[in-house]
């Protein structure tokens, strides 16, 4: 094994780089700072090589096991040197794309992903079809070597930012007529209206399709193969994409240890409350980690990652409410921001009771009742 492919040797060394070079984040804290510092990052993750590691060479990865990318995630959002929430998004897309697009468009693709000169969205959520995904009605019908796409999609995370979107259609009645593409979102007929949420940050976009055209040769996989593509994406979407935030909210806790300190007060039982929370979640996030390392397909029991994940970033931003009186209800600080955001940690991604009756489900085997 190459040393690079070391995943302690990698961590090492990656730590020395980053030391060494200057990715300080800008005192902006807007959507638009947060989404220009993430593509100076990537930039520099990849023409070093480090953003390159753990994909597949096919792809224009540099390969060695997925872990590393892991590491890449935490480290990087560990410091701060990028949000979590758009650094999610290369976990949550890249592995589908280079599994259901074919080979000659995911090697001109990803490489863009991952050197940040473009971002991708993800097309599922509808109005209406939100954790019943399933019932999903934009439609694409077919025109010659050409499909032509109508509906709207709901929820879409960095729509107003992103080149591309991985699009679920529907092509005929039933879980075998939901088909996906790789879609431009300069392509006439997108309409892309950012929501205001109250955090305050539109991160979160509708987005409209009027008699879009997009070319057969960007269909992911084959007609009816959007919903295997969406049970391999999801599991991504409530396991893997959380491993730099979970990096986050561990920088988030040390803050409010700081803050406590600075004012010589402490609450050991609210903070070794929310400590086990984290230290749960992240333990928990190691070992899919090495389930992915061995080879096992990610699948239902990410449910299990996604409620815990919920759970405890939750709980911290519940603790800093208690224990910093006013900061939350008051202050215009990152804690009332991040606060109001983590009330949508039990809905994102799934709800955490979808979550629920997954594991009681498929895990558990104890039925729908």
């Amino acid at each position: 094994m190459s040393a690079l492919h070391d995943p302690a040797e990698f961590r090492t060394q990656l730590r020395a780089w980053l030391d060494t070079n200057d990715l300080t984040a800008p005192a902006d804290h807007s959507l638009e700072s947060h989404m220009r510092q993430f593509i100076r990052v990537q930039r520099a993750l990849y023409d070093a090589g480090w953003g390159r590691y753990g994909w597949p060479e096919k792809a224009g990865g540099l390969g060695g096991p997925d872990m590393l990318r892991a590491i890449v995630g935490e480290e990087v959002v560990g410091r701060r040197l990028a949000e979590p929430g758009p650094y999610s998004m290369l976990e949550v897309l890249t592995p589908t794309m280079i599994d259901y697009a074919s080979p000659e468009l995911a090697a001109e693709m990803v490489p863009k992903l991952l050197r940040g000169e473009e971002q991708w969205c993800q097309g599922f959520s509808e109005p209406g079809s939100g954790s019943d995904l399933a019932s999903l009605s934009t439609r694409a019908t077919p025109d010659g070597d050409n499909w032509i796409i109508n509906g709207q999609k709901v929820w879409t995370s960095f729509a107003q930012y992103s080149q591309r979107c991985i699009l679920l259609t529907r092509t005929a009645p039933g879980h075998d007529g939901i088909t996906a593409f790789f879609v431009d979102m300069d392509a006439p007929g997108i309409t892309v209206r950012p929501l205001h949420t109250m955090h305050g940050v539109d991160e979160f976009c509708e987005v409209y399709f009027d008699d879009v055209v997009v070319s057969g040769d960007r269909m992911l996989g084959k007609p009816g193969d959007g919903w295997p593509l969406a049970m391999d994406l999801l599991p991504f979407e409530r396991s893997t994409c959380f491993w730099q935030r979970i990096a986050y909210l561990y920088s988030r806790f040390d803050d409010l240890i700081a803050q406590l300190a600075a004012r010589g007060e402490t609450d050991d039982s609210a903070m070794g409350a929310t400590y086990l929370a984290l230290h749960t979640l992240r333990c928990r996030s190691a070992a899919t980690q090495h389930r992915l390392a061995g080879g096992t397909r990610l699948g239902p029991e990410t449910s299990i990652d996604k409620v815990l994940l919920a759970g405890a970033e939750q709980q911290l931003y519940d603790t800093a409410r208690d224990v910093l009186p006013g900061a939350i209800e008051l202050d215009e600080s990152p804690w009332r921001t991040e606060y109001l955001y983590s009330r949508a940690a039990t809905i994102y991604g799934g709800t955490s009771e979808i979550q629920r009756n997954i594991i009681a489900r498929r895990l558990l085997d104890l039925g729908k009742e």
